[in-house]
């Protein structure tokens, strides 16, 4: 699989987690780096995938990520 950046403005590190939005049950969905990009979801690098934080009154389901990706 060819790596993909992370899609934060100007990080240049390789993504290692995506994640998705549920706007109707205020959900942030964050899991290991789907096989292809998808139009409405977002690619994160290790550093950024652990430091992801919701608005108020939203919940943040993480799904397992390999301990060698995100550090």
């Amino acid at each position: 699989m060819t790596s993909r950046p992370c899609s934060k403005v100007a990080c240049g590190e390789d993504a290692v987690a995506t994640l998705t939005y549920d706007y109707a049950d205020a959900m942030a969905v964050l899991g290991p780096l789907a096989g292809r990009h998808e139009p409405h979801s977002y690619d994160l690098c290790a550093r950024h995938a652990e430091r992801l934080s919701a608005p108020q009154g939203w919940q943040v389901v993480r799904h397992s990520i390999s301990r060698d990706t995100v550090a």
